[in-house]
């Protein structure tokens, strides 16, 4: 599953614990970049996660639809992270479950998808990564782990949000296949958290908002959000995902993690 506070660390631009004066005398590109190297570092080390979603899907006109999901993710070292997600709930998505294998570049994400009613496992094309997973807000490209490898950045400013400093940086892709020209992430200062990540189009146009919210300290280092909110301003849709039943350590094993246990999840 896509995880919006991992970040892995690009060459030997090792900024572990960097205080904030160490930025000074830095390019706008370089501070951008050194801020989402320093999250990254603030997250490494969690090794696996399973935990239980609750996926609330909003229409324009304010009627719902709710699924439940499971999740299994496993970090990969020097690479990114892999995932499972599997939907429980309702009756006419159960057994759905799509594999995940994050990659830094050169290497494109992969992403397969099992469909139970045609009992058939289909490959996410790259030139499909831009569109609605399971009819959510959110896209096939949103559910993967976020690598710093992936992105150009630029700090823009500092800002406050409910009180608290934020850096405030833009991001581009580097993959062409992606659906967004950019992100601009509202980074807290204190914890290495997005507070906020505005998503924009092709056309350089504002298409949908994150908020992550309610964040939970587990391991006395990892923070996670337990509620991410994605607002489509161009449609007035919305996806809420509910996080519960977060635990690390579990004892994944990144062999299980395979085309054909897509089949077999239950």
């Amino acid at each position: 599953m896509f995880n919006y506070t991992k970040y892995l660390m690009v060459g030997a631009l090792a900024f572990s614990s960097v205080a904030m004066a160490e930025y000074d005398g830095m390019s706008p590109e370089d501070k951008g970049k050194a801020i989402f190297v320093e999250a990254d570092n603030r997250d490494k080390g969690w090794v696996d996660m399973t935990s239980d979603m609750k996926m609330i899907l909003k229409t324009a006109t304010g009627e719902e639809s709710v699924r439940n999901l499971r999740i299994q993710s496993i970090e990969v070292e020097g690479d990114g992270d892999k995932s499972l997600t599997i939907f429980d709930e309702p009756a006419d998505v159960r057994g759905t479950a799509m594999l995940t294998f994050s990659h830094k570049p050169p290497a494109t994400d992969e992403q397969w998808l099992f469909l139970p009613a045609v009992k058939r496992t289909k490959r996410i094309a790259s030139s499909n990564k831009s569109g609605p997973f399971m009819g959510s807000e959110f896209a096939y490209e949103d559910m993967s782990s976020q690598e710093v490898e992936k992105y150009t950045y630029k700090y823009l400013k500092d800002e406050q949000i409910d009180g608290k400093d934020n850096f405030v940086v833009e991001k581009q892709p580097i993959d062409k296949s992606s659906g967004y020209s950019k992100q601009v992430v509202w980074m807290e200062k204190e914890r290495y958290v997005p507070s906020k990540i505005e998503y924009y189009d092709r056309k350089d146009s504002h298409l949908k908002t994150l908020v992550p919210k309610d964040y939970k300290q587990y391991a006395s280092k990892y923070w996670r959000a337990e509620n991410l909110v994605m607002d489509n301003l161009q449609t007035k849709k919305s996806s809420v995902l509910v996080w519960t039943n977060i635990k690390f350590g579990v004892g994944l094993e990144a062999p299980a993690f395979n085309q054909k246990a897509l089949e077999r999840l239950r």
